[in-house]
């Protein structure tokens, strides 16, 4: 299997290159930097996910930086201070210390090279911007240990003015076909994902644009009881915020479960994608799934031929991804 993620000397380039980018609209800078270290794979945007943050350093009012790295600021402080929170409360009494936290946001690339749902790179860029988030402590609840001043149960909140620019910095860069490959199922089972993706290349859905027009990959590594690393993947649609829910209940069966199936199908651009969202990101409610098969063993069948055949092997062997 050939591998069409940049070698090292390339990928520390790229890095680099992102991370000089300034953040615009559209990404134009950092999509040219792609074009033009790894021209062979053009790279589009997929789809942004935020709502995210990492703790930041520490700095005067005044703004005047102290660190910049919050725990480890404290770590060094208190030591200094041999270990007494006291004394280090009174040593910056009169300081007006503020921490910072860094918000972010997941850019989310994409590059087909081939028919197959998992023929593509997937570029992973940060974009964050360090912004004020509560003085060091809150003088009516003062911190009890280290731990309240680096995390405080009840913070004195500031509001979130920029300290910085925002500034990319780059995450991850995966081959969907590699990822598929080291993907592990339970014995005897296929790996969730790879049902997903083997299902879509086998129905309407995979006869159309390619799977990452659709969905991002959501790439997840942890250990489990025996402290292997596992990896997970999890596909999240890339209109999904577009998309509406059914307006569902108990008695609907057929023709306005068929209209809604339509309709739903017709927002999100493809045949189908009632059922993808059935297996992935539960937009499509599983009371639904039931109540059409009885639609279609009741002679009334408003679902194609593979749609049907989809939705049998799903209630035979239900799962989710």
């Amino acid at each position: 299997m050939s591998n069409r993620v940049p070698d090292e000397s390339a990928l520390q380039h790229l890095i680099a290159e992102i991370a000089a980018s300034t953040p615009r609209p559209h990404h134009a800078g950092l999509l040219a930097a792609t074009a033009r270290l790894i021209p062979d794979y053009p790279y589009r945007f997929a789809l942004t996910r935020g709502g995210w943050y990492r703790s930041g350093g520490i700095i005067h009012a005044n703004g005047e930086r102290v660190a910049d790295k919050l725990e480890d600021w404290v770590t060094e402080e208190l030591a200094d201070c041999g270990d007494d929170l006291g004394e280090f409360m009174d040593r910056h009494a009169d300081s007006e210390l503020h921490a910072t936290r860094h918000n972010g946001r997941t850019h989310y690339f994409v590059a087909p090279y081939g028919p197959n749902p998992t023929d593509f790179l997937q570029l992973e860029v940060e974009e964050m911007q360090e912004v004020l988030d509560r003085r060091l402590w809150n003088a009516a609840a003062p911190p009890l240990d280290a731990e309240e001043l680096i995390e405080p149960v009840k913070p004195a909140s500031v509001p979130a003015q920029p300290v910085g620019a925002s500034y990319y910095r780059f995450r991850r860069l995966t081959d969907l076909r590699q990822v598929a490959s080291r993907l592990r199922g339970p014995v005897g089972g296929t790996p969730a994902f790879l049902r997903f993706v083997q299902e879509w290349a086998g129905s309407h859905s995979g006869q159309g644009k390619h799977f990452s027009e659709h969905w991002i990959v959501a790439l997840r590594e942890q250990h489990d009881r025996y402290n292997n690393m596992v990896l997970s993947a999890t596909p999240i649609s890339r209109h999904a915020r577009a998309l509406k829910p059914f307006h569902w209940d108990n008695a609907l069966r057929g023709l306005d479960a068929a209209n809604q199936i339509r309709a739903f199908d017709r927002a999100a651009g493809y045949t189908g994608a009632w059922y993808f969202h059935l297996v992935a990101g539960g937009l499509t409610p599983r009371d639904l799934a039931f109540a059409t098969m009885q639609d279609i063993e009741s002679g009334y069948g408003y679902l194609g031929d593979l749609e049907t055949q989809l939705l049998r092997g799903w209630l035979r062997e239900p799962y989710s991804v």
